[in-house]
């Protein structure tokens, strides 16, 4: 059992730690409101992911990877990503965007669970590494130890993805006191600008595999 732990842990990491849309995300929402940010994000994948664990053991991993689901994925993600990098850039380039150091208790976090929730679920390359990677992974751990090999899985998996974001929007929270508001505002049109190509690609990839399935 511990094998399956670890190994969940393991490859956790290595997906949580590439560069992507949804880390691009937490550096964005770190830079405004700091360590929260880390803690509702990760929330958001989370449950997000616990979802497709439970749709991958009643079987609908197929139809994830399936083509057309695929393109589907791939547009939309690209146009929510678009808008969303689109709009870090226009604040920033009209003065909307202040950097507050002090955190507001009465700030809702609703739309950082919910945002990274859409960010992954619009992404092609999430859904399809759960359905074929993720599938098998699952299967191996269910066949060797059952429900409970599931449970070791997914605990590996979501202490990988909580540990990661945690640290990244703690390292982020802790370094924007030093970050001068005109520092602040190019780094948040860069991450824009880096969310725009993740959409321009998206929406490429979604019609190149149009191309081949037509």
């Amino acid at each position: 059992m511990a094998e399956i732990f670890l190994q969940s842990i393991l490859i956790g990491y290595s997906g949580a730690m590439m560069p992507g849309s949804l880390l691009t995300y937490t550096l964005d929402q770190s830079l405004k409101h700091g360590f929260k940010a880390g803690l509702l994000i990760s929330s958001g994948h989370i449950l997000l992911e616990f979802l497709l664990v439970i749709l991958i053991l009643f079987g609908f991993g197929q139809y994830l990877s399936a083509a057309p689901a695929q393109m589907v994925i791939g547009v939309l993600g690209g146009i929510l990503l678009l808008f969303l990098g689109g709009g870090m850039i226009r604040d920033s380039s009209t003065g909307k965007l202040t950097i507050n150091l002090q955190t507001n208790p009465q700030e809702k976090g609703g739309n950082m669970l919910m945002g990274s929730a859409i960010i992954c679920a619009t992404n092609p390359y999430f859904s399809l590494w759960w359905a074929v990677v993720g599938l098998g992974l699952i299967m191996k751990a269910y066949n060797i130890f059952g429900f409970m090999g599931v449970v070791l899985f997914y605990g590996g998996h979501i202490i990988a993805d909580f540990s990661w974001y945690l640290f990244i929007s703690w390292l982020v929270g802790k370094t924007r006191a030093f970050i001068s508001l005109k520092v602040y505002k190019v780094l948040i049109i860069s991450l824009g600008v880096c969310l725009l190509g993740f959409g321009v690609g998206f929406i490429i990839n979604a019609f190149r595999l149009m191309k081949t399935v037509a």
